[in-house]
């Protein structure tokens, strides 16, 4: 398989930190985003970001902006379908997705989950963690893992399969990615998760003090 592409999925609305673009927020005098892009790029062989609303607003990372292709804001599996298409355009076989409010996530991400993809007639791999302690179970059909769906390893040959499946309702990455077959990647989750993202001002704050650690 040759080096995929990279997206970043910055397509939410933020709601639990009252809007805006949570990748513009700053830790360390940078935006998220910056340290996303700083950890992804050196990983994959291009990179573009998926992003709802005035493009402008991003003119300074020098990044092709891909807007969702699916209305209503369908969540992740919007921005991959739109990274999809965008690659095939590359002629590309694949991409990697990151999400814009995650700055801390593996410098290994694609070399793991590629890894994990040997064998695979479509590559198709999400990154997990180790559940800890009394943490919430996010997912994963009943294994001590939490799945994060919005860093995976995604295939360009299943993009029309995946439109389809948008256009009829389905909303949930693993749903999608079980009827493939999908695989996982195992992270360690030491000395923190490093899938761990901002979602509050708290988080932030965290992300602050963590950063020294990263």
């Amino acid at each position: 398989m040759t080096k995929p592409l990279g997206v970043i999925l910055a397509g939410g609305l933020a709601t639990r930190m009252g809007g805006g673009d949570k990748g513009l927020l700053q830790i360390g005098g940078q935006s998220l985003m910056a340290h996303v892009i700083d950890r992804l790029a050196p990983q994959v062989v291009g990179l573009a970001l998926n992003a709802n609303g005035d493009p402008d607003r991003f003119a300074d990372l020098n990044l092709p902006i891909l807007p969702d292709t699916i209305d209503g804001f369908a969540g992740p599996l919007a921005g991959v379908l739109a990274g999809l298409d965008w690659a095939a355009t590359q002629g590309a076989d694949s991409i990697i997705t990151a999400a814009a409010d995650t700055p801390f996530f593996p410098r290994d991400l694609v070399t793991r989950l590629t890894e994990a993809a040997q064998g695979q007639t479509h590559p198709l791999v999400l990154a997990t963690t180790p559940r800890r302690g009394d943490e919430v179970l996010k997912s994963g059909g009943g294994k001590r893992i939490n799945r994060h769906p919005t860093f995976g390893l995604w295939p360009v040959a299943l993009r029309d399969d995946l439109r389809a499946a948008l256009q009829d309702g389905l909303r949930k990455v693993v749903i999608w990615t079980d009827q493939h077959d999908g695989r996982e990647a195992l992270f360690p989750a030491e000395p923190f998760d490093p899938f761990f993202n901002v979602n509050t001002p708290d988080d932030l704050a965290r992300a602050e003090q963590l950063l020294e650690q990263a």
